[in-house]
């Protein structure tokens, strides 16, 4: 009969979003309530019967049997008027469920159904899909590797979630969202097809930027200490290996280095093959060949 918001509106919890037809059911509820009072009528002459019939049993004017007689009459007239009154609270549930509200703050979705529309609880599609997108869940995927490399890095799993620094988002059009997020959940399982775990994140949404069915790439900042930063100019990549020249008795040297999986584009960091004080060449390292003087 009603329809009070259109796709893509934000809503609150127990927003009225759709009004079914009301008249069967407030006519039901009139109905429950009219039986209430007669409930309670007959129940106020049941007791006013049974309280003179007490009377009456305690002078000997009338029989036991009259007495409980008046006695299940009394309870009878009870039992109804508890049983309208249940059907008055099923009335006035029937009647509310006719404002359909939202469960949540969120967004409308897609409104299949406009005015007119007969409803009914076999209806294909439901009246919409309200998104409560306030956070946001992101659900990415984690190599076993990784996986190991985090439970190594913190002890336990458990202790990584705590611990682990904020992680950032970035979003379909390359742009970094705002705002930083942080990993709730790791799954216990490992995906044999894939070799991957789940892992969800949650970002809070505050300009409702983030929508439900959206991708991106979730950057996870990665954090070592006391560790050898050398510029990327400074390394010649040889297949999968890199080397760069140290300068040993004036003379250049190759070394084989192995660095951090991860870096900022500008500089590596070094795991292992150079050691603090050891001089490198460190720009245009491409153009140097193994025992070049250097001065």
């Amino acid at each position: 009969m009603k329809l009070n918001v259109s796709e893509g509106d934000a809503v609150k919890k127990g927003q009225v979003l759709f009004v079914i037809d009301q008249v069967p059911y407030k006519a039901a509820l009139e109905t429950a309530v009219a039986n209430v009072k007669v409930a309670e009528a007959s129940l106020a002459t049941a007791e006013l019967t049974y309280k003179s019939t007490q009377k009456l049993y305690a002078q000997k004017v009338v029989s036991d049997f009259n007495l409980q007689t008046s006695e299940n009459s009394y309870l009878t007239a009870k039992a109804q008027l508890a049983q309208a009154e249940a059907q008055e609270v099923n009335a006035r549930n029937d009647l509310s469920y006719t404002e359909v509200k939202s469960p949540s703050n969120g967004m409308v979705g897609m409104l299949p159904y406009r005015v007119g529309t007969l409803v009914s609880p076999s209806m294909p599609q439901p009246l919409t899909t309200v998104s409560d997108n306030s956070d946001m869940y992101v659900y990415f995927s984690m190599t076993e590797n990784q996986f190991l490399s985090l439970a190594r890095q913190y002890g336990t799993i458990e202790k990584a979630l705590q611990e682990m620094p904020a992680i950032r988002l970035q979003l379909n059009d390359g742009t970094a969202y705002e705002e930083s997020g942080k990993i709730e959940s790791i799954s216990g399982v490992i995906d044999k097809e894939t070799g991957t775990v789940g892992v969800r994140a949650v970002f809070p949404n505050p300009k409702r930027l983030l929508h439900s069915g959206a991708s991106g790439s979730v950057l996870i900042p990665s954090t070592y200490t006391d560790c050898i930063i050398i510029p990327q100019g400074a390394t010649v990549q040889l297949q999968d290996k890199l080397i760069v020249y140290k300068v040993v008795d004036g003379k250049a040297v190759s070394t084989l280095i192995k660095v951090a999986p991860v870096n900022d584009g500008k500089e590596y960091i070094v795991l292992e093959g150079l050691k603090a004080g050891d001089e490198i060449i460190s720009d245009g390292a491409g153009m140097v060949r193994e025992g070049t003087q250097v001065k």
